[in-house]
């Protein structure tokens, strides 16, 4: 206004976009990250799940095998 200049005085300001740099992340996250992994389980979700039932059958299969029925049986290697 009709001051005069002052020397040795520093002000220092931040921009509004970096004051708050993860304001709402989490409640973004809650919404579009769900929507995204939900968009996404399909390519994820189906490859795990038979993966699984995979490895569950070749274990059950392998602990049968090896057993005293599948030797009985003549179904065991030994």
């Amino acid at each position: 206004m009709g001051s005069p200049k002052q020397k040795g005085i520093i002000t220092y300001s931040l921009s509004p976009f970096k004051q708050r740099a993860f304001a709402g992340a989490f409640h973004g996250y809650l919404f579009n990250g769900y929507k995204r992994l939900a968009a996404q389980a399909p390519y994820f979700a189906i490859p795990l799940g038979l993966g699984y039932a995979t490895y569950t059958w070749g274990k059950s299969r392998s602990e049968y095998l090896n057993s005293k029925a599948a030797h009985h049986h003549g179904h065991g290697d030994h």
